[in-house]
């Protein structure tokens, strides 16, 4: 199969594997929450449950990858993430349920991910690896905006568990894609499985990790309650008068958590070709302190007028996931190719373990002040966001 049309059927696998993604953050505020009576707290929990499932196994899944072809595992690793999605929409009438089923559809999504790209870069030319590992990348934040609406429109029209079980399909397309992808055997492994040692020793890599942790903070931290945020934010204003109430009745959760997800498909595009024009490290950089910047701005404003969250709001779904895909791609030119596969496991321990943590940081911290209907709550959650993406500057000056 020539070369583009490869990386293109895996970003279209991606995509499918994507659908489930964000179905609790997507659903939990009008359906889970007011349905189990779940403070924003376990809301937090259980959205990160999924984080949480994936750090667990990514370690050992993505280890694999230096010992089997990487195909085998983003097979089975596919079909186990659309299983528990399914099983979630069928089996889960309380939140431990639901803990376990959303747990276990992140380990399966941790054979999915980080095996599918090196799936993906074992079989491309040196040339072509930047750029492929960014469509790669980006089209994760296409496939998650696609979940947003896809979650939200189908629990609307047909009740949130069926939200569950039709997402739950979308991963088959990746099986199918690792199904007839041609076998790659990895190089002869060296040192033991979960050794990362030689990672921990390579500053450049890790450098990136670090860096990619505070960006998964931010990303997942905002992505898990974009949707509460959106709500508190027409609710304020749904009742008014003037341009303000009709802004609120067209920009609505649903639209804005789409546009915000879709948005960093391009913005990540874009800031790899930043890198490649300016160097990753300064381009990553400038990008991390403009997403800090907004988000203090977002924070200061949380009880001002829609007509200026609205804007904001849309520069922060670009600066947000802008250096995705400058991380990784560093990260993959930066990896020792004997330890490519421990490579991305720590990547994704480290970046999908502070996505857990944020899901519930958050949470808690719009419990401890005052609920997600209080503007002071919202307030110190966007100053905890702009405090993570602060430390990846800080790593990368550290490490590098």
């Amino acid at each position: 199969m020539p070369q583009k049309s490869f990386v293109l059927w895996m970003c279209l696998g991606q995509i499918g594997n994507l659908l489930p993604h964000v179905v609790v953050p997507a659903v939990m505020t009008a359906h889970l929450i007011p349905q189990w009576g779940l403070s924003n707290t376990e809301a937090g929990i259980l959205a990160a449950a999924y984080a949480a499932g994936y750090m667990l196994a990514v370690p050992v899944l993505s280890a694999l990858t230096d010992r089997f072809d990487a195909k085998r595992i983003l097979f089975w690793g596919s079909l186990a993430s659309a299983s528990a999605t399914v099983a979630f929409g069928l089996w889960a009438y309380s939140f431990q349920a639901a803990l376990i089923c959303w747990g276990l559809a992140g380990v399966g999504f941790a054979g999915a991910y980080m095996p599918g790209l090196r799936a993906l870069t074992d079989r491309l030319n040196p040339g072509d690896a930047s750029r492929s590992v960014t469509y790669y990348t980006s089209s994760f934040s296409f496939g998650v905006g696609l979940s947003f609406l896809f979650s939200q429109w189908i629990a609307d029209s047909l009740g949130w568990r069926w939200a569950f079980l039709l997402t739950g399909l979308g991963p088959l397309l990746m099986l199918f894609c690792a199904w007839r992808m041609q076998p790659k055997p990895p190089p002869p492994p060296s040192g033991a499985l979960l050794d990362f040692r030689p990672v921990i020793r390579n500053r450049p890599a890790m450098g990136f990790i670090l860096a990619y942790g505070a960006h998964c903070f931010e990303l997942y931290g905002i992505r898990t309650w974009i949707v509460a945020f959106w709500t508190f934010v027409v609710e304020r204003h749904a009742r008014g008068d003037g341009f303000e109430a009709l802004t609120a009745s067209w920009a609505t959760p649903m639209m804005i958590s789409v546009i915000f997800t879709v948005l960093a498909m391009p913005a990540s595009i874009a800031g790899n070709e930043l890198s490649i024009r300016l160097g990753r490290h300064r381009a990553i950089r400038g990008i991390q302190f403009a997403s800090a910047a907004i988000a203090l701005l977002i924070g200061l404003n949380t009880d001002g007028s829609i007509l200026l969250l609205l804007p904001l709001i849309l520069i922060y779904a670009l600066t947000v996931p802008a250096d995705s895909g400058s991380l990784t791609a560093g990260m993959s030119a930066s990896a020792d190719p004997r330890f490519r596969g421990a490579t991305l496991a720590m990547h994704s321990t480290v970046g999908f373990g502070l996505s857990a943590l944020a899901g519930w940081m958050l949470g808690f911290c719009l419990d401890g002040f005052g609920g997600a209907s209080q503007a002071q709550a919202w307030q110190a959650a966007f100053f905890l966001l702009a405090l993570s993406i602060l430390l990846g500057p800080l790593v990368l000056r550290f490490v590098r």
